[in-house]
């Protein structure tokens, strides 16, 4: 018989359950300006204690404070409001045009605008980023057709992608956007790829990639790791830890005893972990990262703490594991509401242009989507011609595809 009895497993729980409400205090916050900023040739290791604390800049009074304040112009943080509130107005009427049964289902991006339109302002435009279905956000940053990506969302004859995605799986290769890949973590060893080709034909651009935290528990996250720190590749690799995968809290995946940022460093990667609702941080993080990248540094990981507000998807409810109001109590706050004080505390924003700026998003996201039902919706009933299913998939098609396409009399 052991002296220590049985053995036994630990399944860790969320610190909060419907009728519960969340203790957040498992985020260990840290304040905003206390956290160092090393130089952009840091080796990995040098990074070890910022994979652990938290960078902020935005105070709790919306000042910017510390090392890592970016000193963002007025046109930037413009642009990154405009940015914000567009995915937010965007989202808000495609959730309601799902309902009406104009697409199968919907993916919002609540409560993390800041993470997508904050690191897109920060990269170039030729710089090709791998997305999951919550980063619709680069798109608005990159003013992409809203008429082509409802499109897709509607799954209509003018769909950009004919029909082969699922909606918000977008695909815009003129815009750096890489097709979303609904297999999770694939963005990863994706991004490292390309940015390890981009470096060898001499080109100057870099890959950037973004997962959840509960694809780090796939094998992809790994390989990609042990793959990008061993060719120093140019890419930053994103980890959006929301707190929640569809049903599961982010410490079944690991983010318990630890942090996701915590892998980088183990990896050899220089790692941030950074709050995801601090527009101004994720700019800086970001802006950091890219310049480590360009300068033949090797890649960053960084995670992202921030809040999914929202269901998972349309077919979720949050309800029925996580407290009904979490959000309203999640430390960090709402991205645009803090990015809000800022910008009127620096004189350059009112309450006034913000609702302004809000109704003119809603009158042009409005038109767009009137645009984009002429070509019709899901319950329209129209469906594509099965000879597309041919097309695009190989440069010359071989002869056993062209005697399908024969047969089918197509």
């Amino acid at each position: 018989m052991s002296q220590y009895g049985p053995l036994r497993l630990h399944v860790p729980e969320p610190s909060g359950r419907p009728g519960c409400q969340t203790d957040f205090s498992y985020l260990h916050l840290a304040k905003a300006g206390d956290v160092r900023k090393p130089p952009i040739d840091a080796t990995p290791v040098d990074t070890a204690d910022l994979a652990y604390s938290l960078i902020r800049v935005l105070d709790e009074d919306g000042q910017a404070v510390g090392p890592w304040d970016p000193e963002a112009t007025p046109e930037l943080l413009r642009a990154g409001m405009r940015a914000m509130l567009k995915t937010r107005v965007f989202d808000s009427r495609m959730l309601i045009a799902q309902r009406q049964k104009k697409m199968s289902f919907y993916m919002q991006c609540l409560g993390e605008e800041a993470i997508a339109t904050a690191q897109t302002l920060a990269l170039n435009r030729d710089d090709m980023c791998f997305p999951t279905y919550r980063q619709q956000g680069i798109l608005m940053a990159r003013e992409v057709s809203l008429v082509d990506m409802m499109c897709q969302l509607f799954s209509n004859e003018r769909d950009p992608l004919k029909g082969r995605q699922l909606p918000v799986m977008y695909s815009v290769r003129d815009a750096g956007f890489f097709t979303i890949s609904g297999n999770l973590a694939t963005q990863f060893i994706q991004a490292v790829g390309w940015g390890m080709a981009s470096a060898i034909k001499g080109d100057t651009r870099i890959a950037s990639a973004w997962i959840g935290d509960g694809a780090t528990a796939e094998s992809d996250f790994h390989t990609a790791l042990t793959f990008a720190h061993v060719y120093r590749a140019p890419v930053i690799l994103n980890v959006v830890n929301n707190q929640w995968a569809i049903s599961t809290f982010q410490a079944i995946a690991g983010g318990e005893g630890a942090t996701f940022a915590g892998r980088g460093v183990g990896c050899g990667i220089a790692s941030l972990r950074v709050d995801g609702n601090d527009f101004l941080a994720v700019y800086s993080a970001s802006r950091w990262a890219a310049e480590r990248a360009r300068r033949n540094l090797g890649p960053t990981l960084i995670e992202w703490v921030t809040y999914r507000a929202g269901p998972h998807s349309t077919s979720d409810d949050p309800s029925k594991y996580r407290p009904a109001d979490d959000w309203n109590h999640f430390p960090l706050g709402d991205p645009i509401g803090r990015l809000k004080q800022h910008m009127i505390l620096k004189g350059i924003w009112s309450d006034e242009e913000h609702e302004a700026t809000k109704k003119a998003l809603e009158v042009e996201i409005t038109t767009a989507q009137k645009e984009a039902e002429a070509f019709g919706t899901l319950s329209s009933g129209y469906a594509p011609s099965a000879a597309e299913m041919f097309d695009d998939v190989y440069k010359e098609m071989p002869a056993h595809l062209r005697a399908q396409r024969q047969q089918l009399g197509v």
